[in-house]
């Protein structure tokens, strides 16, 4: 496993939709409209709470069912029209791995590359055992695969999409059933992926993840993308606030406003603004050169949870 810092994120679209939807029936559309765009070289946080359309979109981008109607890319080709030709630079771990319950995980894993028609045999075994290091099976190959525990079959199926290098990784839920220890694991593989180039599309509903191993987010909501583009971004986007605590706060207000501050607000220990473009330390000296008495001073910055509980009005897991 190499380490290191992230290839810079290009300006093509490793996955493009264009009015994707999905609907069943009379019910609300769980997948509606849906413009994604995931840039060449990230790693997207695909988040949203449980039932927000995260993994019908997922197997809508790998053919595994077919949109209502809409357009899917993938690495620049039509889907399903061009997967001979993407599928095999696509690793993918999708709602839970499927595997012989009686063959061993070294074995099971043969069984998928033998059926892979662009790999060869003669590097099969250390090819094998690479994608089993990697992910921290080594030891356990032997075991069968009905004795593993959920981790372990977690851990199986993100090596059986390492089997051979890809362009792209789509990832559900992959740090589903590990432990601390495993679960930090994968995120550090899944940074080392990222400094080797490949793009990452990871669905989750764990801010943790989002915040600890994305360069950019997708936010889902009942079936509707809410926003989506660089992390860092959408969290300026957000808006910061500055705080004034004083004994008189319709003074601090006044000094606020007259700095051409937006959205002020006053309380009983104090006034509340946004603070646009303007540096803090220029506010906190034309309130005291104002008369101002001020006894604490401070800006926030919305974290994840408040960032997407805006988006979304709901909560989201911090866990993990």
């Amino acid at each position: 496993m190499t380490t290191g810092a992230r290839r810079p994120v290009s300006g093509r679209r490793a996955v493009r939709t264009t009015g994707l939807s999905k609907t069943y029936g009379k019910a609300p559309p769980a997948v509606d409209d849906l413009d994604l765009e995931v840039p060449e070289g990230a790693v997207m946080g695909f988040l949203g709470p449980n039932g927000s359309g995260k993994t019908t979109t997922i197997r809508m981008l790998l053919g595994l069912i077919e949109p209502s109607r809409g357009r899917v890319e993938l690495l620049g080709e039509p889907m399903p029209g061009g997967a001979a030709q993407v599928l095999p630079k696509v690793g993918a771990l999708v709602e839970g791995p499927a595997f012989h319950p009686y063959l061993s995980g070294r074995d099971n894993l043969r069984r998928l590359d033998a059926a892979d028609r662009s790999t060869g045999r003669a590097d099969r075994d250390a090819r094998i055992s690479l994608a089993l290091d990697r992910v921290g099976l080594l030891k356990a190959a032997r075991k069968t695969y009905r004795a593993y525990s959920l981790g372990m079959k977690q851990r199986l199926a993100l090596a059986a999409a390492l089997l051979r290098p890809r362009d792209l990784l789509v990832l559900d839920e992959p740090t589903n059933g590990l432990d601390p220890q495993g679960t930090r694991e994968v995120r550090s593989l899944i940074a080392d992926l990222a400094a080797d180039g490949t793009t990452v599309l990871l669905s989750t509903h764990l801010l943790s993840e989002v915040s600890q191993v994305c360069s950019h987010v997708a936010v889902m909501h009942r079936g509707g993308l809410k926003a989506q583009g660089a992390l860092a971004d959408l969290a300026a986007r957000a808006g910061r606030r500055v705080r004034v605590d004083s004994p008189e706060p319709a003074a601090a207000a006044g000094a606020l406003t007259a700095l051409g501050l937006a959205e002020v607000v006053t309380d009983g220990t104090g006034a509340t603004a946004e603070p646009g473009e303007t540096p803090p330390e220029k506010i906190i000296a034309s309130v005291v050169t104002a008369g101002v008495p001020v006894v604490g001073f401070r800006v926030h910055a919305p974290g994840l949870e408040e960032l997407f509980l805006g988006l979304t009005g709901e909560g989201f897991d911090v866990s993990g």
